[in-house]
């Protein structure tokens, strides 16, 4: 298998040598370079060629928005995640970096450029450059390891890391991978796609009064591209749960309002659920549906975490089963893991319409695989096509 190739690009040595060593530690991938700004990350890309770029915001001499304009003005296509300590006090500047074409972002914990806790975010960063940059080297005819084996890579550190915890040792430094578990890694095969499940609705589908959209990694940019093609006229409300956390959502929301043809909005809780109006789970709480006598409406919670998110696509589609039954319409989208799948499935047992994203435009599918594996995915949508879909569904089946 070939290594995902990762350019580091960060004004603090100690960054470098810390994120260095999560990118070097894991089996599959490796750092082909290191600059210390964005003018040096330029003239290091003349001569080496990555599959993924991690981008600091803050540098001298040039910032992490700088180089996202100057690669968008040189046709760069290699894909930028964001890595900043500044990233949640200027959550605007993030999704400013989005807007520029970054994939998507990761914050540095403790807000600090040198935080020794870079560890904590590990398992994040391992799930972006498997997923950005392995689509990226697999589009350049290279042969990697697949999700699976990264996301069970990541399971080991973590467990690594309670015992670390447990022990009271040093959490800046990010225990090697042990004998036990390289055996582990080496004897890894590739999961074998099941055959899908067929489940037998309860009812036909009815009209729909909702839209229930959960989405993970590879979302922020699937949102703008679907949501700029919503129809207009499109009259129910759209329920978003995005994997992201908190400080960002309210930004995020506002981003995509500026595109999308609908009004879009972070949700508060308790708001009666408007039509015409999209409403973005805010991170750290999950959204669910609660029924009132004067409209549905909004309830948020910071609850256990589900399938270890916070807010959960699965916490969404539980409620949209029991208040609209067969009246609805569910989609689970690109992402790492199995969120939102089983109550997909329990949605489409009470009638409701489903629709999954195919693997071809997936960043990661994970979470549309697992639905579709479970039954719970009436059909199978291209990105491309994923707003014509909801649109003629919505149309078609309006509510009176």
């Amino acid at each position: 298998m070939d290594d995902i190739s990762v350019m580091l690009c960060d004004d603090s040595a100690l960054m470098r040598n810390l994120i260095g060593r999560i990118v070097d530690d894991t089996v599959g991938f490796k750092v082909i370079g290191k600059a210390e700004n964005g003018l040096d990350l330029l003239e290091k890309l003349k001569t080496l060629s990555p599959d993924v770029i991690l981008l600091d915001i803050e540098m001298p001499k040039m910032t992490g928005v700088q180089f996202l304009e100057k690669r968008r003005e040189l046709k760069i296509d290699i894909p930028v995640i964001v890595l900043s300590s500044i990233a949640v006090e200027g959550a605007n500047v993030t999704m400013k970096c989005l807007e520029l074409g970054a994939s998507d972002f990761i914050t540095k914990p403790g807000g600090s450029s040198i935080s020794i806790n870079i560890a904590d975010v590990s398992g994040q960063i391992i799930e972006c450059i498997s997923s950005y940059g392995g689509d990226y080297a697999k589009k350049k005819g290279r042969k990697i390891y697949e999700p699976d084996f990264f996301n069970h890579q990541i399971k080991l550190k973590e467990s690594n890391r309670l015992l670390q915890k447990k022990r009271g040792e040093d959490l800046s430094k990010v225990p090697p991978l042990s004998k036990n578990d390289i055996e582990t890694l080496a004897a890894w095969k590739p999961l074998v796609s099941k055959k899908p499940v067929t489940i037998t609705p309860a009812r036909d589908g009815g009209r729909i009064e909702i839209i229930a959209i959960g989405i993970s990694t590879g979302g922020p940019n699937a949102l703008r591209e679907m949501f700029k093609d919503l129809d207009p006229n499109l009259k129910q409300p759209i329920l978003v749960v995005q994997h992201m956390p908190a400080g960002f959502t309210a930004e995020f929301a506002e981003s995509l309002n500026h595109i999308c043809p609908i009004p879009v909005s972070e949700a508060k809780d308790g708001e009666v659920i408007m039509n015409h109006h999209i409403y973005i789970a805010p991170g750290n709480y999950h959204m669910y549906v609660v029924h009132r006598p004067i409209g549905n409406a909004i309830k948020l919670s910071q609850d256990e975490q589900r399938n270890g998110h916070r807010p959960s696509v699965d916490v969404l589609f539980e409620s949209i089963a029991a208040n609209y039954e067969n009246r609805a319409l569910g989609v689970i989208m690109t992402g790492m893991g199995r969120d939102g799948a089983a109550q997909l499935a329990e949605m489409r047992k009470k009638g409701a319409w489903t629709l999954g994203q195919d693997q071809a435009s997936s960043i990661v599918y994970g979470m549309p695989k697992v639905a579709f594996e479970l039954g719970a995915v009436q059909k199978q949508v291209p990105l491309s096509k994923m707003a014509q879909e909801v649109n003629q569904l919505a149309s078609e089946h309006l509510y009176r």
